[in-house]
């Protein structure tokens, strides 16, 4: 059985629903999660892996409930940390994922190591968010290469 912490940035809900579906994944599989709606460092187990979900907002920007957990991330540094992203956004913008991005950009220069290539579910193409999120966690856990 392993550790997951689900870290969410959410502005209308969607994100939060991909969130819960993620953790029906891992109960699923007899995994233990704890999902963070206002994630801080403080409550996260750095040897358990991060499945990090976050919509973007505005011109490209991170939704309010998570940017103080960004903001930590650059001052911090997790060798043993391994995550996931899944972002949320609409392509017809120019910062579609840009949230996401930001996000795998800083777990990347803190020292965490990407286990799957991020996955950017366009809204427009999947009104349910969380089917393309539950596909893509599969491709992990159906992997043995991928998790061990």
């Amino acid at each position: 059985m392993a550790k997951f912490e689900i870290i969410v940035g959410s502005v209308l809900g969607a994100t939060e629903y991909v969130a819960d579906a993620v953790q029906e994944v891992l109960s699923d599989r007899q995994h233990s999660s704890n999902i963070h709606l206002t994630p801080e460092l403080a409550n996260l187990d750095e040897e358990a892996t991060w499945i990090i979900c976050s919509s973007t907002h505005g011109a490209g920007d991170l939704p309010d409930n998570i940017q103080p957990f960004a903001n930590e991330l650059t001052a911090k540094h997790f060798p043993k940390t391994k995550f996931i992203i899944i972002g949320l956004g609409d392509s017809s913008y120019d910062t579609f994922c840009y949230g996401a991005i930001q996000l795998e950009t800083s777990m990347k220069n803190a020292g965490a190591t990407l286990l799957l290539p991020a996955i950017h579910i366009d809204v427009l193409n999947h009104p349910i968010p969380e089917n393309a999120a539950v596909d893509y966690l599969n491709t992990y856990f159906n992997n043995p290469d991928l998790n061990g």
